[in-house]
């Protein structure tokens, strides 16, 4: 009997133990503050986790969904009365051992998201999510929302032609211009972009004019660009170099231009994709920049590659994998950034095809479905693009059950 007994609570000490194991990470509390330019949600967890962020509408939510992760208590209404744009925060739930967090919103929202690690004064991991009003910064942001649904705006693709004015790049064979070239070809990709449902694109020259390299990043963040691509032709001494190439910043481009933001960070007031670094100090800010600049080149490193696949379907390609340089039009923190080197103008043959509108219009639209193919499975939430995917994701389960 006794062994028995012995036996069950051992059975009883593994189940608690598997229990737990399958419990996760537990959001311990939640903390909610209000300021002119966001709402702020702190979850506080146990342990870091994965986490996916959507926008619904009809009515106005925010869903976080957090994996392996449980809530450990409810949240009171009292919690949510300084939270201008919450109604209500639900949690619920899901596959198994999956947590959903549902934001109830009294109006749309742009809500951002990141993880915090725990620091000298913090001893736990937070899951941060910001919500910013809508009607915050219209005057700065070229939304152009669809015809059909005004609570989806477009992704926005920032399209530099490089060189202009004073600076015509290389010099061709025949006397071709880098900085002609360039501009056809972006007026091209403009045209196409702006083709596609759910995408818009702004040009950061539509002219023959100069503008210095940090001000074009100054102009993709006004626009609030989703994507930055510079537009290039390359050129080397020896006439037979040829192909694309397409690069994405370097670690150690990153890591340099990292130290001039947060120098400067007081005057920085929407760096972060609207997460301000002035009040933050040094350690949080370099984390948070450190996060950002990581996810924005691993972004672009997944977009260059999309392109470069596609640039090789139509024209040779110069290197088969992206390239990565401390180019200073990449140096964006939050932005998705690739140089495209088009071609060789130096090489007669390739001269030949960038001063064809045909070859031209062909490398366009070779970039822009790389583009679209990027966007159909990273699309910022709150846009068309976004809720097109999660809809045909939707389908696709339904499909199979």
């Amino acid at each position: 009997m006794r062994s028995l007994i012995k036996k069950l609570g051992y059975t009883m000490l593994l189940q608690l133990f598997a229990a737990a194991a399958l419990a996760g990470v537990q959001v311990t509390d939640v903390r909610v503050a209000s300021n002119n330019e966001y709402t702020r949600v702190v979850f506080d967890l146990d342990g870091p986790v994965d986490h996916s962020l959507f926008t619904l509408s009809k009515p106005e939510r925010v869903v976080i969904d957090v994996k392996e992760a449980s809530m450990r208590r409810n949240i009171s209404s009292g919690e949510l009365a300084k939270a201008r744009v919450l109604n209500q925060l639900r949690s619920a739930a899901r596959n198994g051992g999956d947590l959903r967090l549902v934001l109830d919103t009294n109006q749309r929202v742009r809500p951002k998201s990141f993880m915090l690690k725990p620091s000298d004064s913090v001893n736990h991991h937070r899951l941060v999510i910001d919500l910013y009003e809508s009607d915050i910064g219209k005057t700065r942001q070229p939304v152009k929302t669809l015809p059909k649904n005004d609570d989806l705006r477009d992704v926005i693709v920032a399209i530099d032609a490089g060189h202009g004015g004073k600076d015509p790049g290389a010099v061709g064979h025949g006397g071709l211009l880098e900085k002609d070239v360039v501009l056809s070809i972006a007026n091209k990709l403009k045209r196409h972009i702006n083709q596609q449902k759910g995408m818009k694109a702004v040009m950061i020259r539509d002219g023959d004019y100069f503008i210095p390299l940090r001000k074009r990043i100054v102009k993709a963040r006004q626009h609030q660009a989703d994507m930055f691509i510079s537009i290039h032709a390359d050129a080397f001494p020896d006439k037979r170099a040829s192909g694309s190439s397409v690069y994405a910043l370097s670690i150690n481009g990153a890591s340099s231009e990292a130290a001039k933001w947060l120098a400067k960070r007081e005057n920085a007031a929407d760096l972060l994709g609207g997460v301000s670094l002035g009040d933050k100090d040094d350690l949080v800010a370099s984390v948070l920049m450190d996060l950002s600049q990581k996810a924005a080149i691993q972004s672009s490193l997944e977009v260059g590659d999309q392109i470069l696949g596609q640039l090789g379907r139509v024209k040779k390609l110069h290197k088969r994998k992206v390239q990565q340089a401390g180019f200073l039009v990449l140096k964006s923190p939050d932005i998705p950034s690739i140089l495209v080197e088009t071609a060789f103008i130096t090489n007669p043959s390739e001269a030949k095809k960038l001063r064809d509108q045909n070859g031209q219009d062909r490398m366009a639209r070779a970039i822009v479905r790389g583009v679209r193919y990027y966007f159909s499975k990273k699309a910022p939430p709150g846009t068309w693009l976004a809720e097109q995917n999660r809809r045909e994701r939707g389908e696709r389960v339904a499909a199979l059950q």
